[in-house]
């Protein structure tokens, strides 16, 4: 099942997602890398398909002719996550 990236509310993957395309729980924007199927951080510009530039408002609509809705295991809060705990880990370093 697909999910919104925000706040997971539950999508229909049959639905077609355009750029302008909202969440209708939180209002946030759909179409953009985080609910991507092809969105893979750590690949070249965290993105699994061979883009010719950088998307770098991850969170932000795009018009990016290769997005596809993601479902199952690779929708939603799943890598919010663990970006996260990353960037905590990350900004503990620092602490003084």
């Amino acid at each position: 099942m697909a999910a919104c990236y925000s706040c997971g509310n539950p999508l229909d993957p049959r639905e077609r997602v355009f750029r302008n395309t909202l969440c209708s729980q939180c209002g946030k924007e759909l179409h953009v890398c985080l609910n991507c199927n092809f969105y893979a951080p750590g690949a070249h510009w965290d993105c699994r398909e061979t883009i010719t530039e950088a998307v770098r408002d991850k969170d932000r609509a795009n018009f990016c002719d290769f997005f596809v809705l993601a479902t199952g295991n690779k929708a939603a809060k799943q890598d919010d996550t663990k970006q996260k705990s990353a960037r905590s880990k990350f900004d503990n370093l620092f602490e003084t």
